[in-house]
């Protein structure tokens, strides 16, 4: 298994998973991520770290070619999963690191009683921006819309937060600072009102896009930069499959990206089987 950064993807960034079968109680994602990775190992999987730059899969003999080596194969499983989407706004990248982020569970300790903000209406603001409640003083979420999009039990923990304000049909323009992250620009989109607001955090949730620049030159991708699929995880290529979040027609649900993998590996058996 080859991961370019930490065994886990994107549970690694949820702090409490509660819809995952066989778990009556909420699990941390990064507890799971280990358990999954111990229950590897104890199978003989082996873990290596590596940024892979490109495919070279026509052949028999599959080429994975990362910065730090090649690696062969029979076969090969893609499931590079997401990222998170960025703003686009001036200061975000001045500041990623710096008050700026896309991972509460990663960083929110490092805003311990400090008023941040989390910008995004979904699942992962709601359930991110929970989670900063419990070491900040407040959370801001700010929304371009007027009402949230969020499953209805992640809005309605969120409402009865005594630490969350919303602030509705709003951008942020820009992110300020000096050193740190100490402000935002913001713009109501019904009535086009600039203003600033003081913060020390950002935490970004607007969205998510397939990890695929590897891929491009390889296998077939769709118009949403999916690796197009059909039921048995195979893609345009023999011989290489996909799972998760980066196939198309994900559910971008932990326990379909499991079933992706099972299926996968299955039929990666299958094939190697028949050669």
């Amino acid at each position: 298994v080859i991961e370019k950064m930490a065994i886990g993807g994107q549970i690694l960034y949820t702090g409490e998973i509660e819809n995952y079968p066989g778990f009556p109680e909420p699990i941390g994602g990064p507890e799971l991520a280990m358990l999954y990775q111990k229950q590897a190992e104890r199978f003989g999987v082996e873990f290596k770290y590596d940024l892979i730059a490109s495919l070279d899969v026509e052949g028999p003999v599959k080429k994975v070619i990362g910065h730090e080596g090649q690696y062969t194969a029979k076969t090969v499983i893609v499931a590079s999963g997401g990222e998170h989407n960025k703003l686009g706004v001036p200061g975000e990248e001045e500041f990623s690191g710096r008050g700026v982020s896309y991972c509460a569970t990663c960083d929110g300790n490092f805003f311990k009683d400090m008023d941040v903000t989390v910008v995004g209406g979904g699942d992962a603001a709601m359930d991110e921006g929970t989670y900063l409640t419990r070491m900040t003083k407040s959370v801001t979420v700010v929304h371009r819309r007027d009402e949230l999009r969020a499953s209805k039990i992640l809005q309605q923990r969120a409402f009865a937060n005594p630490k969350m304000e919303f602030i509705w049909d709003t951008a942020v323009e820009e992110i300020k600072g000096n050193g740190d992250v100490n402000g935002l620009v913001l713009k109501n989109l019904k009535t086009g009102e600039v203003s600033e607001r003081p913060t020390e955090g950002v935490f970004i949730y607007i969205g998510f896009h397939p990890v695929n620049d590897y891929l491009r030159e390889s296998l077939k991708i769709d118009a949403a930069g999916h690796v197009v699929s059909d039921l048995q995880m195979s893609t345009s290529v023999p011989g290489v499959f996909t799972a998760g979040d980066v196939r198309q027609h994900s559910d971008r649900q932990l326990a379909n990206a499991v079933g992706d993998g099972v299926a996968a590996a299955l039929a990666a058996y299958r094939y190697i089987s028949a050669a």
